[in-house]
C-alpha cells in the first residue's frame, strides 16, 4: 500500500489519548515521522513504542502549550529532532462542562488557555516551518487541523465556556486559513461530535450522568473515526483543500 505521507513530519498535541493517540498512529502509518506533544510522558512513551514498532518514527515531546514559550519549544524540538514540519494536529483539549451561574472561573481560564490559546500559540510557532515545507518540500503543501467540536458550531446548555473556546477555534482557522491560502498552507476545522474518549472524565459525576443519559441511546463516535478524518484532510492533493469537517455520530441530532 502506498504511505502517502512519506518523508513528511507531523506534530500532534494532546497525543497522549483519544483522539490525538489515534490521529498520531494513523499519520504513522501513512509514512509520517511523528512528534508526539503532551503533558503525560509516560503515555507518550507508550504510543511511541507502538509507532517504532510497526516501522514508523515517533519523537516524544513532553510539554504543556498553554505557555506561548512551551508551544514553541515543542515546534523547536520537532524542527530539530525531525528535520522539518509539514502537518500540525491541534488536538489537545479540556471540556469542563456545567452551569454559568456558580461555575468555578479557574475551569473557565483552564478551558480557555488549552482550547484556544495553547491552539493558537502552536499554530503561531509552527507556520513558518509550515509555509518553508509547502514552498520546499516535495508535497508542496502544509497543513494545520485543528480539532473543533460541534459545540463550536451549535451552543448547548451546559456548554457556555467550552462552546466559547471552540467557536473561537472555528473562527481563528477560517482567517488563519484565508491569510495563509496563497502559500499552500491549508487549514482546516474538524468539529466531532459525541466521541467515546477520556474528555468526558473530567467532569464531576454529576455533568458525566449527564452526559450518560443525553447519550444513552447513541452510538458514539471512536477516536479512530476522528483520526480516518484528519488522514483523510491531509492526504488530500495540493489543489484540494477542506476548510471544515463536521462529524456526527449517526444517531446524534
Amino acid at each position: 500500500m502506498t504511505r502517502r505521507l512519506e518523508g513528511t513530519v507531523a506534530l500532534v498535541t494532546g497525543a497522549s489519548s483519544g483522539i490525538g493517540h489515534a490521529t498520531a498512529l494513523e499519520l504513522a502509518r501513512e509514512g509520517a515521522s511523528v512528534a508526539l506533544v503532551g503533558r503525560r510522558e509516560d503515555r507518550l512513551t507508550g504510543l511511541a513504542a507502538e509507532i517504532t514498532d510497526a516501522g514508523g518514527t515517533p519523537l516524544v515531546v513532553p510539554a504543556d502549550i498553554t505557555t506561548a514559550p512551551a508551544a514553541a519549544e515543542a515546534v523547536e524540538r520537532t524542527v530539530e529532532g525531525l528535520g522539518r514540519l509539514d502537518i500540525l494536529v491541534n488536538n489537545a483539549g479540556l471540556m469542563l462542562l456545567g452551569p454559568v451561574p456558580g461555575a468555578d472561573l479557574n475551569d473557565w481560564q483552564r478551558m480557555i488557555d488549552i482550547n484556544l490559546m495553547g491552539l493558537m500559540y502552536t499554530a503561531h510557532a509552527a507556520v513558518p516551518h509550515l509555509v518553508k515545507a509547502a514552498a520546499e518540500a516535495p508535497r508542496q503543501v502544509a497543513d494545520i487541523v485543528n480539532i473543533s467540536s460541534l459545540s463550536g458550531r451549535y451552543a448547548y446548555p451546559m456548554t457556555a465556556v467550552y462552546s466559547a473556546s471552540k467557536f473561537g477555534v472555528n473562527a481563528f482557522s477560517e482567517a488563519l486559513r484565508q491569510e495563509l491560502a496563497r502559500q499552500h498552507v491549508r487549514v482546516s476545522a474538524v468539529e466531532p461530535g459525541a466521541v467515546a474518549t477520556e474528555l468526558r472524565t473530567h467532569n464531576t459525576a454529576e455533568v458525566q450522568q449527564y452526559l450518560d443519559t443525553t447519550f444513552r441511546d447513541v452510538e458514539r463516535l471512536q477516536s479512530q473515526d476522528i483520526a480516518d478524518t484528519v488522514g483523510y484532510i491531509v492526504t488530500r492533493p495540493r489543489h484540494v483543500a477542506v476548510a471544515e469537517l463536521l462529524v456526527r455520530p449517526t444517531e446524534q441530532v
